[in-house]
């Protein structure tokens, strides 16, 4: 069809061109030219001024790499374990399925915010290209137990009518914690090894899980680490992997409970968000005063990260909240 749109033009124009003067000749084949352009599919004026999927692979990981190293704080095995998972994604032409990441650790350590960090690089977030980054809300868009039935139909549905619109889309589900039980196995059978089903090829997707189950238990094992003076760093992240797969297997507070797609091994990485420390915090603090506007006073700095470290009661080593209230605390303090 594109063959045959682009041949009836090439031979209008030269019938219309010379009944023009030079001047209305260029405006002419100027604005047909940006028609062409704007009715082409993947075009690249298309892509810049309207909406495009971001069909070619132009995540640059050497930026989002600098991005999650500064701008993500004490999360060394997770912002590790993302970088693998993307690079090994964006190298393959035809990935044989959709990437899928699950986010574990306490509220505050930055799930959300890698998450967003992946979605700004893929589509740079222009308002026409946010349609195909999704994001769901287990409180907002799955609030009723009763309603598990029609919310697996419309999740179905969803997801296979923006995969084939676009299928690079990037899917994000936050709070899994407290999504209703068997409700996330739905997507099962977009996540396999398919190179196709009903004419839709999904290997391109990407699928991100947001998760505070399992946050205790890796903070756990990084106390224990920290009590035994060894690196948080040199935790094995294999090891939390396989701690996280059957935790969340188990939890009865966890969406992935008794999930098919932990059985099936269709989730490509448990992502583990340590606890953060009081040092940590307190480049939370220093970050959001810049982002306030404000100078980088070494005090409030100290005094505000002091109040947010209170775990466990004894050593106070790390904060419950991670970085969660630091905005409200730096606004409140200046």
């Amino acid at each position: 069809m594109k063959l045959l749109n682009a041949a009836v033009f090439f031979i209008l124009v030269p019938t219309l061109v010379p009944a023009l003067d030079p001047l209305s000749t260029s405006i002419f084949m100027g604005g047909a030219a940006v028609v062409w352009q704007l009715f082409s599919p993947q075009s690249w004026l298309k892509c810049s001024l309207l909406e495009c999927c971001n069909m070619k692979d132009t995540l640059n990981l050497s930026v989002i790499k600098m991005d999650l190293d500064q701008k993500v704080f004490g999360q060394p095995l997770a912002v590790q374990t993302v970088l693998r998972a993307l690079s090994t994604n964006m190298h393959s032409k035809r990935p044989r399925k959709p990437l899928v990441m699950s986010f574990h650790g306490w509220t505050g350590t930055g799930k959300s915010f890698v998450s967003s960090i992946i979605a700004e690089n893929l589509y740079q977030l222009q308002i026409p290209r946010r349609r195909f980054v999704h994001h769901f809300s287990t409180v907002l868009h799955f609030p009723h137990l009763s309603h598990v039935h029609l919310y697996k139909e419309q999740l179905q549905n969803w997801i296979r009518g923006n995969v084939s619109a676009c299928p690079r889309s990037l899917f994000i589900f936050s709070e899994m914690d407290q999504m209703p039980h068997g409700l996330i196995d739905a997507i099962m059978p977009f996540l396999g090894y398919h190179k196709e089903i009903d004419g839709v090829y999904y290997g391109k997707a990407i699928f991100l899980f947001l998760n505070n189950a399992g946050g205790d238990m890796i903070t756990e094992i990084a106390l224990d680490y920290w009590r035994r003076q060894k690196r948080r760093e040199n935790i094995p992240v294999e090891m939390l992997q396989s701690l996280l797969s059957e935790e969340v297997f188990r939890n009865t507070n966890s969406g992935f409970f008794h999930s098919q797609l932990i059985q099936k091994n269709l989730i490509d990485y448990f992502v583990p968000f340590l606890p953060l420390e009081y040092k940590h915090v307190k480049e939370c603090v220093r970050e959001e005063l810049r982002a306030q506007g404000h100078p980088e006073d070494e005090d409030l700095i100290t005094e505000i990260a002091s109040a947010m470290t209170d775990y466990p009661r004894e050593e106070r080593l790390y904060s419950s909240k991670g970085c969660k209230t630091v905005a409200s605390r730096v606004t409140l303090s200046t």
